[in-house]
This record gives C-alpha cells, structure tokens and sequence, in this order.
C-alpha cells in the first residue's frame, strides 16, 4: 500500500538518483513508523550507501543537485544529511548554502545527524582555524618528505588540499607537483 502511493508519487523511480532499479520503501530515522510522510522510494545502491558508511560513494550523491529541490520533506531530510556527511568532498558545502529546510524539517534532519557530530573529525591548523577540503594553506617549517629527497620549504602555498577522513592530523595537498601527506600543526591557513 505505501509503496504503491510512493510509486506513484515519485513517477516510480528513486527519489534520490532517479534511477529505476530494485526500489524499496526506506523509512527515514528516526521515524520508525512507515507512512507517506516519513519515508521515500529509493533504489538498492542508495540504501546500500544510506545503510553504510563506508560504502559511500560521493560522485553518486551528486544526484542530490537535483533531489534537495523535492517538495517531500523526508526526500530533502535525507538529502541535507548525506550532504553534510560528504560536506568534506568540497562541493557539497556549496549545495547545502543553497538548500533551504522548514524549522520542522531542519530540526528532524538534525535529529538523526546528532551522533555524526560527535564522531565528526575536526581538522585544525596550527592556530586553531578549521580546514576545509579546498582551502590554500601555508607551510610554517621546512618539511622533510619521506621516501624522497625533497624537501617541502617554509612558505609553500598547499592549494586545495584534501582531508584525512580518519585522521584530524592529516591533510594531504601537492607541493612541487607530488602528493603527499602534511600534519596539520605544521600549517596555517591562508
């Protein structure tokens, strides 16, 4: 019954992705009862990814250019959360800047967000201002990189660095065109 009225009501396709394969009823938490109002049609790889962090693929979520625009507030729940869990890819901060959500809405997407926030890794410079994914930093020190003879001088611009998801200490960025890895202390942020 509640999947044929989600059915119908996403033109039977994912609400997500738009893709038509393998959809199933997901009941967005913290909601357990299964109604119209609180769940979405999604397909297998969304409630794979949904399901499972660490199976998520951020160029799928690119959908949600799309889907956080929906008139169904379960769709635009779940699309301000996996925006914000991906918000270190770069790209997806700028989507949630553009993303409005009623009060009611907000404070249920947040509901089911609170445990990420306490887990979440927070990457800092040497003076304490968060780093974001694409953000310019500066080396404070002459770095010696391992496995090469370079050496990564004080003054270095880092552009568009990239974060360590399991490590608050890493950051990662090219000097003199080679990737590698740069603890946190031995930058600041320009």
């Amino acid at each position: 019954m509640i999947q044929e009225k989600l059915q119908e009501r996403s033109n039977n396709q994912c609400e997500l992705c738009t893709s038509k394969n393998d959809l199933t009823v997901y009941t967005v938490p913290p909601r357990d009862t299964e109604s119209e109002e609180n769940s979405i049609l999604i397909c297998e790889n969304c409630n794979t990814q949904l399901n499972d962090e660490s199976k998520v693929d951020p160029n799928h979520w690119r959908c949600l250019n799309d889907s956080m625009w929906s008139e169904v507030s379960a769709v635009k729940v779940v699309a301000w959360r996996m925006l914000n869990q991906l918000r270190g890819e770069g790209w997806p901060a700028d989507l949630i800047d553009m993303m409005y959500l009623e009060e009611e809405d907000l404070a249920w997407a947040k509901q089911g967000a609170e445990d990420d926030e306490e887990d979440k890794i927070v990457h800092k410079d040497s003076n304490g201002v968060v780093l974001e994914a694409g953000d310019t930093v500066v080396l404070i020190k002459d770095l010696p990189v391992k496995g090469s003879s370079m050496v990564a001088k004080r003054g270095t611009a880092v552009r568009r660095i990239s974060l360590d998801h399991n490590n608050a200490n890493h950051i990662e960025g090219r000097v003199d065109g080679q990737q590698i890895v740069i603890l946190t202390q031995f930058v600041k942020k320009s």
